[in-house]
């Protein structure tokens, strides 16, 4: 990534979003105390950031105001921490490393992780739902909408038991995908939705940005099954190989590696696609689509 480029501007929003999630969250000496301190834990100081990074980078198509796109950024990323404290916990995943550090429920207990998992959850829908987010009550209306469709059991939720329903079993591709709209891509093609409806869009626009949220969704979901069988565990940030060790169906378990790879590389071609009309104001969504692709951690 260059310096001047996509590098420094990811640089520069993942500090602007971990300043903003900082702020929102409540601070460790408000009752209870615990439970704060768990929230804040899971929340600050990690990952990549990539669904706030696509609210961002959608917002600059329709010149979306930046505290509008910050209260959006941070109620996409709580609900994609929220998922990962439950998916980590011993009744799902159970998994002990996350974002380089113990996982919640090691670090605290299972109790507290659940209902960080719920605190986050709400906290959410309580910033999407603040007066005068956007200029239009309406629309407003529709993204929290939208984020609680993409959050439930028609969304990342139902993925979710769409994927452990699935352990062990030979399913298709297609069901596969299915899964995966759902328990991943639901929420990255909100998070393209929202940051544009954080300013004035048309509906061809709007539906344009739904197709490309929809495609990079399953292209990060195929990257990451890509990843999972072939990065490490100190690269990742989290258990390396889990996938497999749970007998889970992926794209690379399904297709191969190499028929996964050509697979990313259709998707991200894809995804270019429905950008065309947009021009110079969709480079940082061209930008991170690669980013996606390319990453290695």
């Amino acid at each position: 990534m260059s310096e001047h480029g996509l590098g420094a501007w990811m640089r520069a929003r993942q500090n602007q979003i971990e300043a903003a999630l900082e702020q929102r969250l409540p601070a460790v000496h408000i009752a209870p105390q615990r439970l704060h301190e768990a929230m804040r834990y899971a929340t600050l100081g990690g990952g990549k950031r990539v669904r706030p990074l696509l609210v961002f980078a959608s917002g600059e198509i329709t010149n979306a105001a930046p505290t509008a796109l910050d209260t959006v950024a941070c109620a996409l990323e709580l609900i994609h921490v929220y998922s990962l404290v439950h998916d980590d916990l011993p009744c799902m995943d159970d998994d002990t490393l996350r974002r380089g550090k113990p996982t919640v429920h090691v670090e605290f207990d299972d109790a507290t992780a659940l209902l960080v998992g719920d605190a986050l959850q709400t906290l959410a829908f309580q910033l999407l739902a603040e007066a005068g987010l956007v200029n239009d009550a309406a629309r407003q209306l529709i993204m929290i909408e939208h984020l609680a469709r993409a959050s439930g059991s028609r969304g990342m939720a139902g993925g979710q038991a769409l994927d452990l329903s699935a352990v062990g079993l030979q399913i298709s591709r297609a069901e596969l995908e299915f899964m995966h709209l759902h328990k991943t891509g639901a929420l990255i093609r909100s998070a393209v939705l929202l940051g544009a409806l954080c300013g004035e869009i048309d509906p061809p626009q709007l539906e344009a940005l739904d197709r490309f949220g929809k495609t990079i969704g399953l292209l990060f979901q195929v990257v990451d099954d890509i990843l999972d069988a072939e990065a490490d565990t100190a690269t990742l940030g989290k258990t390396a190989g889990k996938d497999a060790a749970h007998n889970k169906p992926t794209y690379v378990t399904l297709l191969g590696a190499a028929e996964a790879h050509v697979l990313a590389a259709e998707l991200r071609t894809q995804a270019h696609a429905a950008l065309a009309d947009f021009g110079a104001s969709a480079q940082r969504l061209r930008e991170l689509t690669d980013f996606i692709v390319d990453r290695s951690f």
